[in-house]
């Protein structure tokens, strides 16, 4: 079952639909469920609300899983460059940030866990706890959810970083990241493609020469070295697009839920 519920950004005032999975017994069911949040939740379900026409087919795969959770989906801002402002939070002076006006990672992830997860467990029928909560996102989202495995690890123990976006600001990830507290039984899925890594040399083969992949191999080694359990995983011939991202949903999944 997806529920579609308008949300106030109350760092912006304006709204930021969710995008909610419930599984098809909760209404029967009784029973309290884990919670994962994901960035671009307009991605996640039906290819007529994806940005580009094709969605992860979040839906189909959790209907057919052994497990069952609720999925919130966290829409982002359209309007000219909100998602990127919304999703950064780290500023850069890259030219390619020129113009974006102030970054608000950290805004748009205390609105989440001070606004949509008391919401969300108000509402619905979750395990609120930090051991039954995980986050996820692909690009701009994977940062965002690395940023809050570190930042914010005392409300998620599981994080879906795929195809992330650090190169712009790997040095800060690297320093904040060695400055927070990271609890041992945290999990964090770090993913890229080879067809979106400048620098592999065979996109038809396991990447371990590019910058892709020594950035997210640091990020590993930082995790593992505060007692975290990595999954680097690098996706051959993967794209920087949904129809790829899905193709790795039950690796992750199972990986980041299993018991």
């Amino acid at each position: 079952m997806i529920i579609k519920q308008d949300f106030n950004y109350s760092p912006k005032g304006k709204n930021r639909p969710l995008h909610i999975y419930l599984p098809d017994d909760y209404e029967e069911s009784g029973a309290s469920y884990p919670v994962m949040y994901f960035f671009d939740g307009h991605n996640l379900f039906f290819n007529e609300d994806a940005t580009y026409g094709k969605s992860w087919g979040l839906k189909e795969f959790l209907d057919g899983w052994n497990r069952k959770l609720i999925v919130i989906g966290i829409e982002c801002g359209h309007e000219g460059e909100e998602r990127m402002a919304e999703y950064m939070p780290y500023p850069s002076s890259l030219a390619f940030f020129r113009g974006l006006g102030p970054v608000m990672g950290r805004e748009t992830m205390d609105w989440i866990v001070g606004e949509v997860k008391p919401w969300a467990d108000r509402t619905f029928r979750t395990l609120p706890g930090r051991e039954t909560t995980g986050i996820g996102g692909s690009s701009m989202g994977g940062l965002m959810s690395l940023y809050a495995a570190y930042r914010y690890n005392r409300y998620f123990s599981k994080a879906a970083c795929v195809s992330s976006s650090i190169g712009f600001c790997q040095a800060k990830v690297y320093k904040d990241l060695e400055g927070s507290f990271v609890d041992p039984s945290t999990r964090v899925y770090l993913s890229w493609g080879t067809c979106e890594a400048p620098g592999v040399k065979d996109i038809h083969s396991q990447d371990r020469s590019s910058g892709t992949y020594r950035r997210n191999r640091a990020v590993a080694n930082k995790l593992e070295g505060k007692g975290a359990s990595v999954l680097l995983h690098c996706q051959v011939e993967g794209r920087h697009c949904e129809a790829d991202w899905e193709k790795q949903l039950p690796l992750f999944m199972n990986w980041l839920w299993e018991e």
